[in-house]
């Protein structure tokens, strides 16, 4: 298996095409417990594999186990920082003060010092913002970013699950007044979620944004333990965070699965293989992030790489998981044919 290498956006930073989310690490609570409690070592081990694998970026956040999986990546890079990339995010709540939200001058500065704290690093190769908060105003949050790259704490920065027009409008801010311009976009993204692709997919193109995959196996529905005739399996996080996951409709689910389940038998890849390399065939994707709770799911997903769907395969797929847009882009499909060219494969 070769690892592939993508420019982030129209930056010149350099990610390999699957990123590691840990999420995992030092889990605590009724999310992040459910998927996974690595420590340190267990950390550490992975960490092994996957620049073994030539994955070089590590996400996380500041509300991941209230730190803790900042804390338990710091520990599992001591030593090789300069092998890796360390992307982090901040802006979601993590208290219950007036300043403990947002993305303010003041939130901005003190979480990012906090991050680097927890990280043992003197620098940050990716912030982004994990929501976009309206009561900051735009000029406010980019000349904070300013300040901090000029620094040298932050390298670059994005932001993730931003509305189309306040991503634009900060993109215009910024390059009006020289301030750093976002190159990333960490997004919900999947066969069974293509929302992305309506708006969010061509402004990355025009503007030079690079996606960053969350959650490309469908909040664990595309891992292949999930079909017509299967219930959610014992033991699957899904009983404890289902709450917390992008909604799908069942049938539309199992059909997306009826189609990756052939194209597995044909392939001889897994489910989440090809449900994985789908994605990276996709425009505007600059890494798409995998996670992992044990070595085994990890050596799987690795195996999504190296390899290619055939044209057929892919059509195959776009047909399966097409669903109509909302206004204003559903017009515009019908009246280009795109439901009668997509139809649902039944």
């Amino acid at each position: 298996m070769m690892m592939e290498y993508r420019q982030l956006g129209a930056s010149g930073l350099r990610v390999p095409a699957l990123s590691f989310g840990t999420g995992t690490f030092g889990g605590s609570g009724p999310l992040f417990g459910a998927w996974g409690h690595s420590d340190a070592q267990e950390a550490r081990r992975l960490l092994d594999i996957c620049l073994d694998a030539g994955i070089t970026l590590f996400d996380t956040a500041d509300v991941y186990s209230n730190g803790a999986s900042e804390e338990v990546l710091g520990a599992a890079i001591k030593g090789r920082r300069d092998r890796v990339l360390i992307s982090t995010k901040l802006g979601l709540p993590t208290g219950d003060g007036p300043n403990d939200w947002g993305v303010s001058r003041d939130r901005l500065i003190g979480g990012v010092e906090a991050a680097l704290r927890r990280l043992g690093t003197d620098h940050i190769d990716l912030l982004q913002l994990h929501a976009f908060d309206a009561s900051t105003p735009v000029e406010e949050l980019l000349v904070t970013l300013d300040g901090l790259v000029r620094a040298g704490k932050l390298r670059h920065v994005g932001v993730s699950n931003y509305p189309g027009w306040q991503l634009m409008k900060a993109l215009d801010v910024a390059d009006r007044h020289g301030w750093p311009r976002f190159v990333a976009h960490q997004v919900y993204y999947s066969l069974i979620g293509r929302a992305y692709e309506a708006e969010l997919m061509p402004l990355a193109a025009d503007q030079g944004v690079g996606a960053l995959v969350w959650s490309p196996l469908g909040w664990g529905r595309l891992t292949g333990k999930i079909r017509r005739s299967s219930p959610i399996p014992e033991g699957s996080r899904l009983h404890q965070t289902a709450a917390f996951a992008p909604p799908v409709e069942d049938e539309h689910l199992y059909r997306v699965v009826d189609v990756l389940d052939e194209i597995a038998a044909e392939t001889g890849k897994t489910v989440p293989q090809v449900a994985l390399n789908w994605l990276l065939q996709r425009p505007t994707i600059s890494s798409v992030i995998i996670g992992a709770r044990n070595e085994e799911q990890l050596r799987q997903n690795l195996g999504a790489v190296g390899w290619s769907l055939t044209l057929d395969q892919v059509a195959r797929l776009d047909r399966a998981s097409y669903q109509m847009p909302a206004y204003p882009h559903a017009p515009y499909h019908q009246q280009a044919g795109f439901a009668r060219l997509n139809p649902p494969l039944v």
